[in-house]
């Protein structure tokens, strides 16, 4: 028990600062976006309007959840709980696969395991660790709408949904970490599994079946492939029915099971997988440092422009969603306009709106990037590279480089996708104007948050990871929920994305974006300058 207590103190204190961006960042969400909507829709017959159009068009609610009434608690479970399971689980299979395949690959298991605790004993604590958290996080939540008011009941049912799913995935994330011999792969499998759940549960929605008065909803089979999908059915602030949350429950208690069971017979080190055999001789795009910086970023730069080109269709394929919107439920167009300004129409606020996400995946992208870099120096790979004539500026420079690129591939590739359903739309020229201005308006954010990793990169190496998701996740929310959830004008302001020059009525101001373009690169150039007196600042 006190080897227990010790291993399960070291992961609460190394992952004091994550986790605590993790569950005060969602509890703050779910506060301010309950407040907002308290606010802004406090009508019952506009909430009746919003959820008689999702249920008539179905494409909303793969972005939302099962309409189940219209009272403060169960609009607020519709508007929110998908995406702050989203959250959950990726906060979940991050946190599993850190303190399993991650220490791995750093040798700390190793080391752990040469003391009494073992090899067990770590699995165990992280399993404690990670339950925990989804326990703090499901009560944040809980609290937050409690103290707005909402019903108790239902609060804690969301609260306990919240971390019912957060454990399945979690399970997965534990279980992924045993079949792959990197990190790498493991989150990268982890973060499909918690998108194609929430996927899933969205087509589960999107199939189902409506009640009479288009309030209520009945997901299709979809749902029940989904641990989010068992969050929903509760029905929180309707039926308050917890027996879904057994299935998810189970789930994470077998895949649990079978962790143990494949952690005591395969080797330290290796994995269910084996590991792709490389080449015997490098290829020709290996021939540089330059060329090895774009190798090492080409699977996350595949990912980031997969989400591009799905939500680049997304942006301009639902014309006939817009047009509903705007002539059926003028409140909703309100709320768009109000987050790239007044003077835009409903559609140039709609694809507004999706290259916000667009410019998001592609500021996470950079991100990459710049955290890439440091795992190379934390790893011991890259000091191999600067031993050879290759000098430290040179490195960061090549890294800067690849950062830029990757950033202009997801927004092409958004914006052509963008164009492929904006010409089926009603005006095709006029749209096709809005996505080529949208897709390139995000690119000034985008570089700032390039230059701001490199910097912490450069003058404090070990917070990269945690600093830079922090940074651009903060932002993310301030400037795309800013707006919408009424914060002060100055709060909103200190997020890149909310400067972004997006199409607004007949023109296009980008008086911010050319600001942001010269903070971003003079960040960037500031990073590789400084980085020619840097010591290289080895482990985690």
């Amino acid at each position: 028990m006190t080897l227990l207590l010790a291993l399960l103190r070291q992961r609460l204190r190394r992952d004091r600062l994550q986790l605590a961006l993790w569950i005060v960042g969602t509890g703050l969400l779910a506060f301010a976006a309950v407040s907002a909507v308290s606010d802004t829709l406090a009508d019952e017959q506009d909430r009746r309007e919003i959820l008689g159009v999702a249920i008539a068009t179905r494409t909303i609610l793969v972005f939302r959840g099962t309409p189940n009434g219209i009272e403060d608690g169960a609009f607020a479970f519709f508007l929110l709980f998908a995406w702050l399971s989203l959250m959950g689980g990726l906060m979940s299979t991050f946190l599993a696969v850190r303190h399993t395949r991650m220490d791995e690959e750093q040798g700390r298991t190793e080391l752990v395991a040469a003391t009494p605790a073992a090899r067990i004993l770590p699995t165990v604590a992280t399993v404690v660790h990670g339950v925990l958290a989804n326990v703090v996080l499901g009560l944040a939540v809980a609290l937050a709408w409690i103290a707005l008011g909402l019903d108790v009941a239902g609060s804690l049912v969301t609260g306990a949904a919240l971390a019912a799913t957060g454990i399945a995935f979690l399970a997965f994330g534990l279980f992924a970490a045993q079949l792959f011999r990197t990190s790498r792969g493991a989150n990268g499998l982890s973060v499909a599994f918690v998108l194609a759940a929430y996927l899933l549960r969205g087509v589960g929605d999107a199939a189902g079946t409506p009640s009479e008065d288009l309030l209520h909803l009945t997901p299709a089979w979809p749902s029940w492939l989904s641990p989010i999908g068992y969050g929903q059915f509760t029905g929180a602030f309707a039926e308050n029915d917890l027996r879904p949350l057994l299935l998810p429950l189970a789930f994470g208690i077998v895949v649990i099971a079978l962790v143990f069971v494949l952690q005591s017979v395969r080797d330290q080190g290796a994995s269910l997988l084996p590991g792709r055999a490389g080449r015997a001789t490098a290829g020709p795009t290996l021939s540089s440092s330059f060329g090895l910086a774009w190798r090492l970023n080409t699977s996350s730069l595949l990912a980031w422009t997969v989400g591009g080109i799905v939500t680049g269709l997304l942006a301009t394929s639902l014309s006939s969603v817009v047009n509903q919107l705007a002539g059926e439920t003028p409140q909703v167009a309100e709320i768009l306009r109000s987050a790239v300004g007044g003077d835009a129409t409903i559609e140039q606020a709609f694809v507004a709106t999706f290259y916000g996400v667009v410019g998001i995946l592609a500021a996470c992208c950079a991100v990459q990037v710049g955290i890439r870099a440091r795992q190379e120096e934390a790893h011991g790979t890259a000091e191999q590279v600067l031993a050879t004539r290759v000098p430290r500026v040179r490195w960061l420079l090549e890294y800067w480089l690849v950062g830029i690129i990757v950033i202009v591939t997801v927004l092409a590739v958004a914006g052509l996708s963008g164009l492929l359903g904006a010409a089926r739309s009603d005006d095709p020229e006029t749209m096709m104007t809005d996505v080529i201005q949208a897709a390139a308006a995000q690119l000034p954010a985008c570089l700032v948050f390039l230059g701001l990793t490199l910097l912490v990169f450069v003058f404090a190496p070990r917070a990269t990871v945690p600093l830079g998701w922090a940074l651009v996740g903060a932002a993310a929310v301030v400037g795309t929920f800013g707006p919408i959830l009424q914060m002060p004008a100055w709060v909103v302001d200190l997020s890149p994305f909310a400067h972004s020059p997006v199409p607004a009525g007949d023109d296009t101001d980008w008086s911010g974006g050319f600001w942001m373009l010269a903070i971003g690169l003079a960040a960037g150039a500031a990073a590789v300058w400084s980085m020619r007196r840097r010591e290289l600042a080895s482990g985690g």
